[in-house]
């Protein structure tokens, strides 16, 4: 046992050495600990990720509005559809039931 000792002594002190502790603890603390490490970027990616897919959502949904307020200015009969189905709104001479699921 003590010349196994002796080996791995002797190759720890050839091998290693202050530079290769200093690399060592620098990359360490570079991929972990830093505000810029490896778990932080993949955090931040992921929020990135919702947050375009939020925008996308958000992009569509405009564009409906967008495209729904064209039609009402251009079409009486979209406005009139609008107005009855959202609004429970009638015409004098008739009667409207309403019925929920």
């Amino acid at each position: 046992m003590p010349q196994f000792l002796s080996r791995t002594w002797r190759w720890s002190r050839r091998y290693i050495t202050l530079p290769l502790i200093v690399a060592v603890v620098y990359i360490v603390f570079v991929l972990f600990f830093n505000d810029n490490s490896y778990f932080k970027s993949v955090e931040y990616q992921q929020e990135i990720d919702r947050l375009e897919a939020e925008i996308k959502a958000n992009n569509d949904t405009m564009q409906y509005y967008h495209r729904l307020n064209a039609s009402l200015s251009t079409d009486p009969r979209e406005l009139e559809r609008i107005v009855r189905e959202q609004y429970h709104m009638q015409r004098p001479d008739e009667d409207v039931y309403i019925f929920e699921n």
